[in-house]
């Protein structure tokens, strides 16, 4: 394939792991490894999605859900449909990895892998309460299109359509039962 008709990749955007909770998640990525919380979920069904900037633009994001079976190998990744039976995953799995695209190329992206056979679903992320809409709007922070790779991993080119903003956080964490808890004070590290 020539240069000039390769996509542009712009690194890892985020790994999404799924944590037991949510409270110590935020506790040991704060306070431990000094990375900042840049935007909190709260996800439909009794579940969260909290991202932590891990330098150059990229994220760490953790996903907690209330009935999550316990970590297992073999048990490591989401379903195949997502949209029929949802993006949960066992603690400490790998829930899909994200790559960072320029968001100008988003559309041109998505045609370019469907036109290769590749079956992909395009997710316009919003602040709205339903969270996820078709179509793009004023509210939506990152377009997202998932797609698998041969072995079934579950994979995300993901374009931002703004920096992340203090009012990205305000969903207080859950600790393993469910319950929001108060944040503890962040600690200098």
């Amino acid at each position: 394939m020539p240069a000039s008709d390769r996509m542009t990749f712009l690194g890892v955007n985020h790994v999404a792991l799924v944590c037991r909770d949510m409270a110590e998640t935020v506790d040991f990525y704060e306070n431990v490894l000094g990375m900042p919380l840049v935007k909190t979920l709260e996800l439909p069904g009794d579940g969260q999605h909290f991202f932590f900037d891990c330098g150059g633009g990229a994220t760490l994001a953790f996903m907690w859900f209330k009935n999550a079976p316990p970590a297992a190998p073999g048990i490591a990744s989401q379903h195949a449909d997502v949209r029929k039976h949802g993006a949960e995953s066992a603690i400490a799995s790998m829930n899909h990895l994200a790559i960072s695209i320029p968001v100008e190329c988003f559309d041109d992206y998505a045609q370019r892998l469907k036109a290769r056979g590749v079956r992909v679903f395009v997710i316009n992320h919003n602040d709205d309460p339903d969270q996820a809409k078709n179509e793009l709007t004023p509210n939506t922070w990152i377009r997202s299109m998932y797609f698998r790779d041969p072995s079934g991993i579950a994979l995300e080119f993901a374009a931002l359509t703004r920096p992340f903003r203090p009012d990205d956080l305000g969903i207080p964490p859950v600790d393993a039962a469910g319950r929001h808890v108060v944040a503890k004070e962040k600690e200098p590290v």
